[in-house]
């Protein structure tokens, strides 16, 4: 086998075998297969796709480059969430506890934040003393116990994944269905859960920038869980703009303590909701998703969703009192406000615009060495619909930089105008089952 003749057959649309993708992995692991080959390899992926059977083969051969956790001990239906990202999704701090609350245990395992979209490791740490990794024992008698738990993903978690994503962000390959969704599965089923609910963000904050496109890429990744024994939903909701109304760290676990306690904006509210019902529903709390998203807002209604996030804090070694107290969280030195220039109503706002204003902040990272300011990020006053006069605050900038010009006229540019009130946009798209 030669890997000049894999390219060559990947390159003419031909079928490749399950023996021919492990030994393209494998081999680029192993440091037998070049840059400049896997390079030509991925090129040929993204111009030529992959069958159903192909994409499966290419993400158990990312699972199986690594470890894999075993969650057996664990009592019960082990359910997974994983958004795609976007820009102001906080939406697994609150699903988290919310699922826990219904008696389903949650195991989860997230990552950081790199250029425009957040991690959840990221905005956990900026709770005062809050611990991200924790040994096999604490995680497993945590979710036992307590029905969750959450750490960062392990270092040779799906290591063959990490390298050729990598390699895709330098040679323009990251926007490819079959690269982008064996790479996000492969992630999820060597995490160890047994069902696995999907986020599929479409719009200017999102890898996927049309619905057909996310449909597509929602309907790839139930497909591959279907093949591998694992019950997947996916959900294609809305990140044409930032979802709520903070980005940044701090920013965010403030946002989520509001939303657990009935007090979130409409968007993340029902798209919350919605991920954790079918979550529920799948983890066997509830017999069908109606029941699940009325006796989950009930849930929060009645204070018992945050009073859970408060014990999930205090079993990571938090300070609970952050729930209360907010201003216990980081705070940023400068607060500088973007006015508007013009009237009408807010006609669009590009998320991705957004989060790159909170990176330049200091809210996320360029490359994932740097450090972040957990007190950094973005208060959006004015969403898609809103009326706006001349001189109103669009939004806040936090931070602590004395220089963020740069940050300011990048904000300004994510804004649009019209003086027609547009039509409210949809949170959810579909769902795939």
């Amino acid at each position: 086998m030669r890997t000049v003749d894999l390219i060559q057959k990947k390159k003419r649309g031909e079928t490749l075998n399950t023996d021919e993708i492990n030994y393209i992995v494998q081999g680029y692991v192993n440091g037998e297969i070049p840059d400049y080959q896997m390079s030509a390899f991925l090129m040929a992926v993204y111009f030529k796709g992959m069958n159903k059977r192909e994409i499966a083969d290419l993400t158990l051969s990312f699972v199986d480059s690594g470890d894999r956790n075993d969650l057996s001990a664990i009592h019960g239906i082990k359910v997974d969430k994983h958004s795609s990202g976007g820009v102001g999704d906080k939406l697994s701090l609150v699903i988290i506890p919310l699922v826990a609350s219904a008696g389903v245990p949650v195991a989860k395992m997230s990552g950081r934040g790199l250029g425009h979209t957040g991690g959840t490791i990221d905005k956990l740490e900026s709770i005062q003393g809050f611990k991200t990794e924790l040994d096999r024992e604490t995680f497993i008698n945590n979710v036992n116990n307590y029905k969750m738990a959450i750490v960062g993903q392990s270092s040779n978690l799906t290591p063959a994944d990490k390298k050729i994503y990598a390699l895709r962000d330098v040679t323009a390959t990251v926007d490819s269905i079959p690269l982008i969704a064996s790479s996000i599965m492969s992630k999820k089923i060597a995490s160890g859960a047994d069902c696995i609910v999907l986020d599929v963000k479409v719009g200017s904050g999102a890898f996927m920038k049309s619905i057909p496109e996310a449909i597509e890429l929602a309907k790839t990744m139930v497909e591959i869980g279907k093949s591998l024994n694992k019950k997947t939903i996916a959900v294609v909701t809305d990140m044409s703009q930032p979802l709520g109304h903070e980005v940044g760290n701090a920013n965010e676990v403030k946002e989520a303590i509001e939303i657990l306690k009935g007090q979130g904006a409409d968007d993340e509210t029902t798209i919350a909701l919605t991920l954790a019902s079918y979550m529920t529903v799948l983890g066997g709390a509830f017999k069908n998703f109606d029941t699940a998203y009325s006796e989950l807002r009930h849930v929060i209604n009645s204070g018992r969703a945050v009073e859970t996030l408060k014990e999930l804090i205090e079993i990571q070694g938090g300070n609970s009192k952050v729930v209360d107290v907010p201003a216990l969280l980081p705070q940023s030195g400068r607060h500088i406000e973007v006015k508007a220039t013009g009237e009408g109503y807010v006609s669009a706002i590009d998320a991705e615009k957004i989060g790159i204003t909170a990176m330049l902040l200091g809210a996320g990272r360029k490359k994932k060495e740097d450090a972040i300011d957990f007190s950094a990020g973005v208060t959006m006053l004015k969403k898609v619909g809103d009326k706006v006069r001349l001189g109103d605050t669009l939004c806040i900038l936090h931070t602590n930089l004395k220089d963020y010009n740069e940050a300011l006229e990048t904000a300004n540019q994510a804004y649009s105008f019209s003086s027609i009130k547009s039509k409210p946009g949809k949170y959810i798209y579909e769902v795939i089952q």
